[in-house]
């Protein structure tokens, strides 16, 4: 039986933050030099790294002391596979910078099915047939507009096409989950709603209910900050009404989700998990306050426990994985990976379960395993626009005030990429997305209360920065965190609490240049 361990004792790291290794052991040998339990990458196909290339990622990947000028290569945020910063709303849309031309075509064709519209079935348009029955959206695109991220519900009347509601419940006897509990070490056990299934869909198909209509709305805390300026908080209250199948479970736990940006996700698939669980420190043993925990999840595909890296609390641990659990939850397509075609309905929704679907034709599934790689391979080369202003002093006097505020303990700046035998985009790059991919308690207001795998209800994991500063080009907004409730990047870093609240009281602290510098900082991400 695979478990998950903890290691007692710091890790001599050089160039890292800092931390404490958590892994899954697969028969792996453990490192006799740094004494870290070694994780399995099944999903990699890795040149092993030399003592000297070793010696080499600490020193450019150390944090930076000298804020005068730029670090070496900091302009490239994803190293050979940036693109240049465009300036209209296509900015997140471009293939890896070191893409070949071969691969551009498979990019594109990817993008075709990305933005795919899927029609009900039965239809005469067998490749695109197998919608639903219920669904968030009918394509990829629908929810990450323009490969950036959702917009969420300005009120009860807004439309909210790009969000929607995760829900569960405790799974107290450990019931359906018995045997992921057994493999993985800190699992949380939970179980879909048992009417409505692991998400609320909002619309369906001709003929069947949409499950419910998201209702929210907001109340203002307003908090003033050091030098007299004043930062308003929205508090939303999420209602799911209008229930198309009855009333939810008395125990249901509901997370809103708004789409996340989709730039340089192969680059963070392609770090090694060893550069992360390094990071990590659950019990806070070095007393800085922060306490980083690795997500491990099931894979499907690998049959083994992995490292969650994608979602917003890490709960997949692949693209290719977190690509079809969307086709099957947001659309409801079936996949080679979830077989279902009827997607999210439960084994009560029966006409739902019923219903005409596509799959069974000559794909086999709704779409088949070719459709699925190439969605896939376009999610993984997406590119990271490069910086703006790095060599501006306002951006860094910001840079400086990111670092010395403790920042970088969870938006850790940089890494360099495992070497990979067959993805060249990703192979080997210094990359700067900060973040450390770890979960972490961001305290009880920003709390959903829903554990997702081994993740809690107050802890998210790390959001990637890069590309921050362009939300506004690309999605025609400046909302963010998990759900958008932070109007603009100075809320967000407001709403920061529970491991993170010494760092926004530093900043709330702060004299009104050094906040402005902050921000232009963040702003040339």
């Amino acid at each position: 039986m695979n478990k998950i361990f903890t290691q007692s004792k710091p890790v001599n790291w050089s160039g890292c933050v800092g931390g404490f290794a958590v892994a899954v052991l697969l028969g792996t040998p453990i490192s006799a030099q740094n004494s870290i339990p070694v994780f399995d990458d099944p999903h990699l196909n890795t040149i092993p790294r030399t003592a000297a290339e070793a010696a080499r990622i600490s020193a450019v990947t150390a944090l930076a002391t000298d804020f005068s000028a730029p670090q070496k290569f900091e302009e490239k945020s994803a190293g050979a596979a940036t693109v240049r910063a465009r300036t209209d709303a296509d900015a997140f849309s471009q293939p890896s910078g070191n893409i070949s031309f071969e691969d551009e075509l498979d990019f594109k064709v990817g993008n075709g099915l990305f933005r795919k519209l899927w029609v009900s079935s039965p239809s005469s348009t067998l490749a695109s047939d197998g919608l639903g029955p219920i669904y968030n959206a009918r394509s990829c695109q629908r929810c990450h507009i323009k490969d950036g991220r959702g917009h969420p519900p300005e009120n009860a009347q807004d439309n909210a096409i790009s969000m929607f509601l995760r829900v569960s419940i405790p799974d107290l006897d450990g019931g359906s989950d018995a045997d992921a509990m057994e493999r993985i070490e800190g699992y949380i056990a939970t179980r879909p709603d048992p009417v409505y299934g692991s998400q609320l869909q909002d619309f369906a198909v001709q003929g069947h209910p949409a499950e419910y209509r998201l209702d929210i709305s907001y109340t203002e805390e307003v908090v003033t900050l050091a030098d007299g300026e004043k930062v308003s908080l929205r508090h939303p209250t999420y209602i799911a009404a209008d229930l198309g199948y009855g009333p939810l479970h008395t125990d249901a736990m509901l997370s809103p989700r708004v789409a996340p940006q989709m730039i340089g996700l192969g680059l963070l698939e392609a770090i090694a998990s060893d550069d992360i669980l390094v990071r990590t420190d659950p019990d806070d043993l070095d007393g800085d306050g922060i306490s980083g925990r690795a997500n491990v999840v099931w894979s499907q595909i690998h049959n083994q426990p992995m490292l969650g890296r994608f979602g917003l609390k890490a709960g997949s641990p692949t693209i290719l994985e977190q690509s079809a659990a969307a086709f099957a939850g947001d659309i409801g397509i079936s996949t080679p990976v979830f077989q279902a075609g009827f997607g999210d309905c439960s084994i009560l929704q029966a006409d739902c379960r019923d219903a005409p679907q596509g799959d069974g034709d000559d794909r086999v599934f709704e779409i088949d395993q070719t459709g699925l790689d190439l969605v896939t391979f376009y999610s993984r080369n997406l590119g990271v626009p490069a910086r703006r202003n790095v060599e501006d002093p306002q951006v860094l006097q910001g840079k400086q005030v990111f670092y010395e505020t403790g920042c970088t303990a969870c938006h850790t700046p940089s890494y360099v990429t495992q070497r990979l035998e067959d993805r060249p985009e990703q192979s080997f790059q210094l990359i700067w997305p900060y973040t450390d991919m770890l979960l972490h308690d961001m305290g009880p207001a920003l709390a959903d209360n829903r554990p997702e795998g081994r993740a809690t209800g107050t802890e998210w994991r790390t959001p990637p920065l890069w590309g921050i500063g362009l939300t506004a080009q690309v999605s025609d907004h400046s909302y963010f965190l998990h759900d958008g409730r932070a109007r603009s990047l100075l809320e967000a870093v407001i709403w920061h609490d529970g491991e993170a609240a010494g760092q926004r009281d530093k900043v709330i602290a702060l004299p009104t240049k050094e906040r402005d510098a902050l921000i232009a900082y963040l702003e040339s991400l």
